[in-house]
């Protein structure tokens, strides 16, 4: 049965219920509050849109939205790291304790060989290897079972 009226979205159905929930001197101001949101929200759409054709007509690149994405170091402001040029490393921090710096020598002079831990070790240093003993077979091991020897001339 068609009584001519449009049936009320369910979306209608429930503004209608919050607003007739507020008490009268709220209802005004909240309904005039949100005609405002939503005629600011049509004002901005139109404003980017036109800076949007006036960059395409001039050429000029358009500025990156406000709301992008960035890391937090971009937010830090005066609490950010000064730059630095090098990055230090563990021997910055030796003080006293750094090796004496070397001047450069000519390349025709050769450097004498700067003694290394091996050199220290004294009775404890590795020998030189020997000569190995011949390697025994598994016949060696056959004892009586082992097959006669054949002479040359059998």
């Amino acid at each position: 049965m068609e009584t001519g009226q449009p049936q009320a979205s369910i979306a209608k159905n429930i503004f209608e219920g919050i607003v007739s929930f507020l008490p009268d001197w709220l209802q005004i101001p909240l309904l005039c509050l949100l005609v405002l949101l939503i005629v600011l929200g049509w004002i901005s759409s139109i404003r980017k849109k036109i800076a949007r054709r006036r960059a395409a007509r001039t050429g000029r690149p358009v500025a990156a939205p406000q709301y992008s994405q960035g890391s937090g170091a971009d937010h830090l402001g005066p609490y950010a790291p000064a730059q630095q040029t090098q990055q230090p490393s563990g021997a910055d921090y030796l003080g006293p304790y750094a090796p004496a710096q070397q001047a450069p020598q000519a390349p025709q002079q050769a450097a004498p060989p700067q003694p290394s831990g091996a050199d220290y070790l004294g009775q404890y240093a590795p020998q030189a290897p020997q000569a190995a003993p011949p390697q025994s077979s598994g016949a060696d091991y056959l004892g009586s079972y082992a097959p006669q020897q054949r002479r040359d001339g059998d």
